[in-house]
C-alpha cells in the first residue's frame, strides 16, 4: 500500500517543546521535550497505531499534528500541503479534514448543551445552513447508533458508551480525511470498548476515514491498526507493519511492552518470560544522553549513553532506532 499512495499525512522531524515553571528566582530556564524529533507517514484509509507508557509524548504528538499546539519545529504535511505554520482561513480548512476524538467522554462534552447542539457545533463554523445541519445530525446519529429522538437530551442522561458515540459524531459530522484516536477507549467498560472500536471500524469503510490510533492498550492496538508506531520519551524506537510489530519486535522496549500483554492461556502465560523494566522512565524535562532507553534497556552497551541512535529502515517496511536491535 505505501508505495502505491502517497501519503496523507507526513510528519518531519516535528518537535514540541513546553517551558516549565521556574522555581526560583535564579534558576535555569528548563525545557519539557514533549515531542523530540518525530518522522513518520500515514496513508488514506490505513490505522496508524500510537503506543508507548503514560507520558511518553502520545497524546501531545497527535494534538501538534492537528496544530492544537503550535510546533517547536518540524515539517507537517497534509495532502501534499505544508500545515505546519498554516492560519486564519488556511488553518480552519485544515481542521474540517483533521478532527480528533478525546479520551474522556465525559469531560469533552459541554453538559449545558443538548446532543443536537454538540453535534452541531462544527457545521455551524463552517457555514452550513440550518436545513442541512438537521439532516445531517439525524444521520450521524444513526450512523453512530443512537436514537435521533435523543437528540434533544444532555450529555448526563447518556452511559459512558453512548457519550463517546456523541463524540464520534461530533468528530465526523464534516466528514473529515483523518482522525486522531486519543485513547477513545480507555475510560469505558471492557465490554463497551468492543463496540465503540467495531464502530470505529464500520465509520472507517464507510467513510474511507484514515486514523491515528492512541492507545497503552496493546492488544486494543493490536486489533484495529494496520502499522505500529512505538514511542518512548518523545521519540518513535519502532514502526512497521502490525504483523511485524507483534511477532518479531525488534528494539527492547517494544519487546518488553508485548511481554507484559496478557495471555488468555493460563499454560501459556505461566511458562512465558515477562520482562521487568529496571527504574522510571525519566524526565522528559532532563532526559538521559545518548539513547533515551538505556537507562532502563537490557541490552545496553557503553555506546548507548553516548550515541544517539536514528530511526532506520532494517528490513522493508520495518524501522528501527536501536543499535542493538532484537532478534537481527
Amino acid at each position: 500500500m505505501e508505495d502505491a499512495l502517497k501519503p496523507l499525512l507526513k510528519v518531519e522531524d516535528l518537535r514540541k517543546y513546553f517551558p516549565v515553571k521556574k522555581k526560583k528566582l535564579f534558576e535555569k530556564r528548563r525545557i519539557l521535550k514533549a515531542v523530540d524529533g518525530v518522522s513518520f507517514e500515514v496513508y488514506e484509509g490505513e490505522t496508524l497505531g500510537l503506543v508507548g507508557e503514560s507520558g511518553c509524548g502520545k497524546t501531545t504528538l497527535g494534538r501538534t499534528i492537528l496544530r492544537l499546539y503550535k510546533p517547536t519545529s518540524g515539517r507537517i504535511w497534509f495532502n501534499g500541503k505544508d500545515v505546519t505554520s498554516l492560519q486564519g482561513k488556511e488553518l480552519k480548512e485544515f481542521r474540517r479534514n483533521a478532527q480528533i476524538i478525546f479520551q474522556d467522554p465525559y469531560a469533552s462534552l459541554n453538559p449545558r448543551m443538548k446532543v443536537k447542539d454538540i453535534i452541531e457545533e462544527p457545521l455551524i463554523i463552517h457555514g452550513f445552513n440550518r436545513e442541512e445541519r438537521e439532516k445531517i445530525v439525524d444521520e450521524i446519529m444513526v450512523q453512530v447508533g443512537l436514537n435521533p429522538e435523543h437528540k434533544f437530551r444532555y450529555p448526563h442522561e447518556f452511559s459512558g458508551g453512548q457519550r463517546q458515540r456523541i463524540s464520534i459524531g461530533r468528530t465526523i459530522a464534516l466528514k473529515p480525511k483523518l482522525i486522531v484516536c486519543d485513547e477513545p477507549v480507555s475510560a469505558l467498560d471492557v465490554s463497551i470498548q468492543a463496540q465503540i472500536i467495531n464502530l470505529l471500524e464500520e465509520l472507517q469503510d464507510k467513510f474511507k476515514l484514515t486514523y491515528i490510533f492512541i492507545s497503552h492498550d496493546l492488544s486494543v492496538v493490536r486489533h484495529i491498526s494496520d502499522r505500529v508506531a512505538v514511542m518512548y520519551l518523545g521519540k518513535i524506537v519502532e514502526l512497521a507493519k502490525k504483523r511485524d510489530i507483534y511477532e518479531q519486535p525488534h528494539h527492547p522496549y517494544t519487546t518488553a511492552l508485548l511481554s507484559a500483554i496478557p495471555i488468555p492461556d493460563p499454560e501459556k502465560e505461566r511458562s512465558r518470560k515477562r520482562i521487568i523494566l529496571k527504574g522510571d522512565l525519566p524526565s522528559p524535562i532532563n532526559p538521559p544522553a545518548g539513547c533515551k532507553f538505556h537507562t532502563r534497556c537490557f541490552k545496553a552497551q557503553p555506546r548507548c549513553s553516548k550515541e544517539e541512535p536514528q530511526l532506520i529502515e532494517i528490513k522493508p517496511g520495518h524501522f528501527v532506532a536501536c543499535f542493538y536491535p532484537e532478534n537481527v
